[in-house]
C-alpha cells in the first residue's frame, strides 16, 4: 500500500515529530467527498506500550484521538492547500470520542476523517479508527486554525 504523500510532505503539513507523529501514510484523498484515509502501523516497539500495560499492551485512547486529530489536519491541508501552505497553528477544540475495541501491537490502524464543516479558520470533523475492517473508535473533533501574521514584529 503506497502513500499518496511522501513522508516529507506529511512532515511539512503536520507540526508533530517523533515520538508524537502518528501518521505513517496518506492512503486516500477524496476532495469531492471531503474525506481522507491515513494509516498508522502500530508496532510492538511503540514507547507507550512499555507502561500501557505491562503484560497486556493496549494503544492508549488518547493516542488514538491524537492520530485522528492529525488525520484531520491532513484533511484540512488537502481541502485548503493555500491555507495549509502558510504553516498555521492548529488548536484542538472539543473532542467527543467513543472507544469500541482495544488496539493491540501489530495492528494496522486506518484513520478516516470526513469534513462536516471546514472553513479557513476552523473545522468540525467526523473521524473513525478502523482495524481489520472493524471500527475501534469514533470521534467528533473540532479545531481552530490560526495563521500567523507575517507583518507582526
Amino acid at each position: 500500500m503506497e502513500s499518496l504523500w511522501s513522508v516529507e510532505k506529511i512532515r511539512s503539513i503536520l507540526p508533530h515529530r517523533y515520538p508524537f507523529l502518528f501518521i505513517d501514510k496518506v492512503i486516500k484523498i477524496n476532495t469531492n467527498e471531503r474525506k481522507v484515509t491515513c494509516l498508522k502501523d502500530v508496532t510492538a516497539n511503540e514507547y507507550y506500550f512499555q507502561g500501557h500495560f505491562p503484560g497486556r499492551p493496549i494503544m492508549p485512547g488518547v493516542i488514538i484521538v491524537e492520530a485522528l486529530a492529525q488525520t484531520s489536519i491532513i484533511l484540512y491541508a488537502a481541502l485548503k492547500p493555500d491555507q495549509a501552505a502558510k504553516k498555521p497553528l492548529y488548536y484542538l477544540g472539543k473532542v467527543e470520542a467513543k472507544f469500541k475495541k482495544a488496539v493491540l501491537p501489530g495492528s494496522q490502524l486506518f484513520l478516516q476523517a470526513e469534513a462536516e464543516k471546514l472553513v479557513a479558520t476552523a473545522g468540525i470533523i467526523k473521524a473513525k479508527a478502523i482495524v481489520a475492517d472493524e471500527v475501534v473508535a469514533e470521534a467528533s473533533i473540532s479545531f481552530g486554525v490560526k495563521i500567523e501574521d507575517d507583518n507582526s514584529a
